[in-house]
């Protein structure tokens, strides 16, 4: 159970004044999130009503432009005083507004158990969810962390009335197993629908190719949020001497004589990792930010993310 969370681990949502809403962050970080919004890059919308302009006419009210008319076109939408003065008939165009839908996917693989690697995780997942759900799109959340034909999941819900069963959900997030991420995002599809954003929050470590299962999320109409989360000892290890490394999620171990000469080779592996990860999302016009678990959350959130432009106030 994490530190300032209840037995069971729900904290309870309350709305006095002076009561956290939820134990993942302070109010004052709430406050800030629900005046922020997500930044996608690419306009992969879905046919219901949103808070996006779709790339074509729609039917509200909103004038957007003339085109010619063609057969078959409704000729209610025939602006009869152009016809009247010009002899040629054109089609009014309004906007339309069409939704987003923001998947969630938390590695909550063995080895994000570490340096608080998951918690970082849900904050994170919370605070995307929430930027969505107060701006009327579809928000669903995946935690693989076993393996299962089915993940944890949360249904998709939209509006302020889904952010208490999106916090709670994310608060009673569990890990353990070895479901490297690549098999995650293969399991997550098969229930997913709908085109818009995948934010995928891991440590990345994995043995395996990422280019199927980011073909994969960019074949189903999603943009790809790659976020890395890594914790400090993995960022700076601290090993001297003769060592013996064990894999947490295969139980593999090696040793090592001399660790201090492995740690420039692990650097070298590490910054690879990072670069091979950040040209995979980039080719498919999505995003990748690594980050520190222990850096602070307020940082990550309302610094690092919106010079990166993956969020906007």
């Amino acid at each position: 159970m994490r530190p300032g969370m209840h037995p069971g681990g729900v904290r309870p949502i309350v709305t006095g004044s002076n009561q956290q809403m939820t134990s993942l962050f302070s109010n004052s970080v709430l406050n800030r999130i629900e005046r922020m919004r997500l930044n996608p890059r690419r306009r992969l919308t879905n046919r219901a009503r949103g808070e996006h302009l779709a790339g074509k006419g729609g039917s509200s009210t909103d004038f957007a432009d003339y085109r010619d008319y063609a057969a078959g076109d409704d000729i209610r939408y025939v602006d009869w005083n152009i016809f009247a003065r010009l002899r040629r008939p054109y089609i009014k165009q309004f906007l339309h507004e069409e939704e987003l839908h923001v998947v969630l996917l938390i590695d909550a693989s063995a080895s994000m158990l570490f340096d608080d690697k998951l918690l970082r995780a849900a904050q994170l997942a919370a605070a995307f969810g929430i930027m969505g759900l107060l701006n009327t799109e579809r928000v669903s959340v995946y935690v693989a962390h076993q393996e299962s034909e089915r993940p944890a999941m949360l249904p998709p819900g939209t509006g302020r009335m889904h952010m208490r069963p999106l916090l709670s959900f994310l608060e009673q997030a569990s890990g353990g197993g070895a479901v490297p991420v690549e098999e995650a995002i293969e399991t997550m599809l098969r229930f997913h629908r709908g085109r818009g954003i995948a934010v995928v929050l891991s440590d990345f470590l994995t043995f395996r190719d990422l280019s199927r299962s980011f073909n994969m999320l960019y074949s189903a109409g999603l943009e790809i949020w790659g976020l890395q989360i890594l914790g400090p000892s993995e960022l700076q290890p601290d090993v001297q001497g003769d060592v013996r490394f064990v894999d947490c999620e295969t139980g593999a171990s090696l040793d090592v004589t001399g660790a201090d000469d492995l740690l420039n080779v692990y650097h070298a592996q590490r910054h690879a990792l990072r670069e091979v990860i950040d040209g995979q999302c980039r080719r498919r016009n999505g995003r990748f930010l690594s980050t520190d678990a222990s850096e602070p959350l307020d940082r990550v959130l309302f610094d690092r993310l919106c010079r990166s432009g993956w969020v906007q106030r």
